[in-house]
């Protein structure tokens, strides 16, 4: 048995690094990378955009995304915002119509989630012929979009060479508590570490959640938004993929959000990604798989899709689940081969608990080196939530857990009243 112990948890470690090991080429560019070293020039052409709002009560907030979007330095005639109250039982709809937005009020609660409200509206606009936009950009209630985001976006959207661009995303409360910034230093690892070496390489990058742009050519070609699954955000990413359309990044665009401060809103929220991840790899699992032999750009998009969905934490809970199982096996045997499975087996589940940590600690503290100016929160807590980080990774093992067994459901994320939020480098004049 201890030969069979030593050489299941030799497999896994050495599968799993393989796998993953591109994503340290991914570092090494990130790191190297000058900032903006990808910037386009002045574009040839200013197009018509449509900022779309999904939002579910959000009151509290959403008059300060409007007038953010509002204030961009882009021609006002060149850009509408359209809000969709989507089962609100608030005032979010005439808070949005008094902001400015146009608004459409949607009530079905057999199909919720955001993947149906987008959908929704493009239907709505589609029937009423206001479907001629150049793009689409979809934000979350609770953002900030910075002034020069549009202007940004479209300079690199011009070029012609994407069907979706994806943004820089920071938060509005990274210092809130250790919550907070495990979600901020998560999302500034994801531009800087993967978006930003994908654009690099000429491979797709991947969307996420809020602050992106999307073709109203490719809006019109799908119909709308086909992307129902709980995280259609990842969906329609896999879909590009798939379908060898290239997700662009663009890091001079930049939008906060706010994140979670309660562990309650946390699991919930983390729960529905953990279970639209397992949804992706039962549908698309099988296809990405097919599309790495397509080689070339689309191959590799295919790979590092299905290695983002894959359930690389799910393999590592069962590894150590099995090696829990062997360990109360054989913890109660007298003979010496039980004693040395039983010290193989903790020492297998102490080095992936370490490694895990060690890993995590190392993405976060060269994040918050190189990432440094954009997180506006004292140096104190900086050091204070780089240690915190894997810590708030390391929860995602139960709820990897959980969402593999439980049916979960859309549920909303409260924010609270943030209206006035100005980021930090704009008094001070840091560039982010």
């Amino acid at each position: 048995m201890n030969e069979f112990t030593q050489s299941f948890n030799t497999a896994i470690a050495v599968i799993l690094t393989l796998l993953y090991l591109y994503q340290l080429g991914y570092l090494l560019i990130g790191i190297v990378q000058k900032r903006n070293a990808g910037r386009t020039k002045t574009p040839a052409k200013l197009h018509r955009y449509a900022a779309i709002i999904s939002a579910r009560n959000e009151e509290n907030v959403i008059s300060g995304l409007i007038k953010s979007l509002k204030d961009q330095n882009y021609p006002e005639e060149l850009l509408d915002v359209y809000v969709i109250a989507d089962n609100c039982t608030d005032n979010t709809a005439q808070v949005a119509e008094d902001a400015g937005a146009i608004v459409y009020r949607r009530f079905n609660h057999l199909q919720v989630g955001k993947g149906y409200a987008l959908d929704y509206l493009f239907g709505r606009l589609t029937e009423e012929g206001k479907n001629d936009y150049d793009g689409y950009f979809v934000f979350d209630a609770d953002n900030y979009v910075d002034p020069n985001f549009v202007k940004e976006m479209n300079a690199t959207f011009d070029t012609g060479k994407y069907a979706a661009l994806t943004s820089y995303r920071n938060s509005k409360n990274f210092g809130s508590n250790w919550i907070s910034a495990g979600y901020g230093l998560w999302f500034l690892r994801e531009a800087r570490f993967l978006n930003a070496p994908r654009m690099a390489v000429g491979s797709s990058c991947a969307i996420s959640g809020t602050g992106f742009l999307v073709s109203g050519d490719l809006i019109r070609e799908n119909g709308g938004w086909p992307f129902h699954l709980l995280t259609e955000d990842i969906e329609f990413s896999v879909n590009c993929a798939l379908q060898g359309r290239v997700i662009g990044y663009c890091e001079k665009a930049v939008i906060y959000d706010e994140q979670p401060v309660t562990f309650k809103q946390s699991w919930d929220q983390r729960l529905r990604w953990s279970k639209g991840f397992y949804q992706i790899d039962y549908r698309y699992g099988l296809s990405l798989l097919k599309g790495i032999f397509a080689g070339g750009r689309k191959g590799f998009s295919c790979y590092d899709m299905f290695m983002t969905v894959a359930p690389g934490m799910f393999l590592t809970l069962a590894a150590i689940l099995i090696n829990l199982i062997m360990l109360t096996a054989c913890a109660t045997l007298p003979t010496p081969e039980a004693q040395i499975v039983v010290e193989e087996c903790l020492g297998f589940i102490a080095r992936t608990i370490f490694v895990f940590y060690l890993g995590l600690l190392m993405y976060g503290a060269v994040t918050t080196i190189t990432e440094w100016k954009a997180i506006q929160i004292p140096t104190r807590k900086k050091f204070l939530y780089l240690f915190t980080f894997p810590v708030f990774m390391f929860t995602y093992v139960p709820i990897s857990a959980v969402a593999l067994v439980k049916k979960v459901e859309w549920k909303p994320i409260y924010h609270g009243n943030d209206q006035t939020f100005v980021p930090a480098s704009r008094n001070k004049g840091l560039s982010i």
